[in-house]
């Protein structure tokens, strides 16, 4: 006898609640959280020039100021380290994030 298993696996992903977005980014932080992805290193320039062009007084807060968010581990550690990051955005006063590049 053979146990045979579904290539298909099951899902583990739990719902996620996202915060309503911001209406207008005139005066406000936003945060840049960066997993170390494809040349965040050069979209990110990119992207905070473009928001500085056509918000102004938008502050941006470099994904230098954040540690980079590999997603490995276990799905307990992942969240621990989302929860910090969150709370260091909360501490910085980020009123959006941009966490493209994959995180």
């Amino acid at each position: 006898m053979y146990e045979v298993l579904s290539p298909l696996g099951e899902s583990t992903a739990e719902a996620l609640a996202a915060a309503p977005r911001v209406s207008d980014l005139k005066g406000k932080t936003v945060c840049e959280v960066w997993n170390g992805g494809f040349r965040g290193q050069v979209a990110f320039p990119i992207i905070r020039e473009l928001l500085q062009k056509r918000y102004p007084g938008v502050r941006i807060v470099p994904y230098t100021e954040f540690p980079t968010e590999y997603i490995i581990g276990d799905s307990g550690q992942l969240k621990e380290r989302v929860d910090q990051v969150v709370a260091h955005a909360t501490q910085l006063g980020c009123d959006a994030m941009i966490t493209g590049m994959g995180f």
